[in-house]
């Protein structure tokens, strides 16, 4: 086992690793906005982004105020990374930016869609992504509660709503695909927040829902802001939860999800 995150790199703050299909491992580190390629050695073999000059945290603009201008190799505050089958790298650039930034499997900048706001191909903190065999790009648009679904050329194809705010998005691989999403309480976990969020939806992949099953809570089947889902068995999911600090793993019976 190897540990990687340190040396010339310094600590980092994760806001999603993933493994791509060669095991190397990509770190999306929103504390110095940078996305970082381990290979399975633990060397870093590419990075993406730049750390900023202060070493803290990047702050979300104020609600109305001026935003940055968004440029092709700089992220502010990056949530997470896909692929598509030919390699070539996506990254929802989410707190400050509200994009999604499409580059070669060379880190060369291909194009990026979305700004900040409610419309059809704006984003607000655009907190998770996945993708489907056909390079499709879905995109977990928390601020505005919806999935919104691209291209592989990031053109909008459609709206998933009715699953609430969805933090944490998943795509099953196989011959069938599925979407899970998470409509996760806030990290507040405000006992209030518990009434109308924490559970986790399985759907087709043009939002029909299949079911649904879990409410927020501490207990075993219970979730406490889900941040991520590992659905590579869509049966078997690992759900991973802020604020209970730990992950689930869930064994789904087809026959017993409902709406």
């Amino acid at each position: 086992m190897r540990e990687i995150g340190y040396g010339s790199y310094g600590h980092v703050f994760a806001h999603a690793v993933r493994v791509d299909a060669d095991d190397n491992v990509w770190v999306v580190d929103e504390g110095s906005d940078m996305v970082i390629k381990y290979n399975p050695e633990g060397r870093v073999i590419m990075t993406i982004g730049r750390r900023p000059e202060a070493q803290q945290l990047g702050l979300s603009p104020e609600r109305g105020g001026p935003r940055p201008t968004a440029r092709p190799y700089n992220f502010g505050r990056p949530t997470d990374i896909g692929w598509d089958p030919q390699g070539n790298i996506f990254v929802t650039d989410g707190y400050i930016n509200s994009r999604v930034v499409k580059y070669d499997p060379e880190g060369r900048y291909l194009g990026e869609v979305g700004t900040n706001g409610s419309e059809i191909g704006q984003l607000s903190t655009p907190h998770s992504m996945s993708m489907d065999e056909q390079g499709n790009v879905y995109v977990g648009d928390r601020g505005n509660r919806r999935i919104q679904v691209f291209d592989n050329d990031l053109n909008f194809l459609r709206v998933i709503d009715g699953v609430g705010a969805p933090w944490a998005v998943c795509v099953s691989p196989g011959p069938h695909q599925y979407l899970f999403s998470s409509n996760s309480n806030t990290t507040g976990n405000s006992r209030e927040s518990y009434d109308n969020a924490g559970e986790i939806y399985k759907m087709e992949l043009d939002g029909t829902i299949i079911g649904r099953f879990g409410t927020g809570g501490k207990r075993l089947g219970e979730f406490g802001s889900v941040h991520a889902i590992d659905c590579r068995n869509p049966d078997e999911l690992l759900v991973a939860e802020v604020t209970t600090w730990r992950v689930q793993k869930l064994l789904i019976n087809p026959r017993m999800t409902s709406q």
